[in-house]
């Protein structure tokens, strides 16, 4: 998604913006970051932007399809490029890694429920949880790149 970016905002209709280049820039480099991760990226490419401005652009570009939003329970709101694809998520319950993972088997979206209720589904989400390798080598109750124990007794 880096390359021609400017035209990709042209094409469906944002307006083009140093901010918007390098919100999008921003989040084909780190895929699953957070609005704040996603500011100090691009603070360090453009040297200004203000929260409330990185969260509008976030929000244009989620409602025009380009970044899709995801809100895994308990975590921050994350963000990535990849849209209009049939793909989950994989978090580690120690470190919040995100992985993304695709749909098995199956068209879009991969899960039929029993009785769509008349609804037109077009998506199904789904979030695998767990705990990655590097986590599982790692002392109980220490997060990775930690040394404070996550429950201390």
């Amino acid at each position: 998604m880096v390359d021609g970016v400017d035209q990709v905002l042209r094409d469906n209709g944002v307006q083009v913006t140093a901010q918007r280049l390098a919100l999008m820039r921003a989040v084909s480099a780190h895929p699953h970051a957070t609005a704040d991760q996603l500011a100090d990226e691009v603070r360090s490419v453009i040297g200004s932007i203000s929260r409330q401005s990185v969260y509008d652009s976030l929000g244009v570009l989620v409602d025009k399809g380009l970044l899709r939003r995801i809100q895994p329970a308990g975590s921050a709101v994350r963000y990535e490029d990849r849209v209009g694809d049939n793909h989950h998520h994989l978090i580690c319950r120690s470190c919040n890694a995100v992985l993304d993972i695709d749909c098995a088997v199956g068209d879009q979206p991969c899960l039929t429920a029993d009785d769509d209720h008349g609804f037109d589904i077009d998506e199904a989400e789904v979030i695998h949880w767990g705990t990655c390798p590097t986590c599982q080598g790692a002392p109980s109750g220490i997060k990775r790149g930690s040394t404070v124990p996550t429950n201390p007794a």
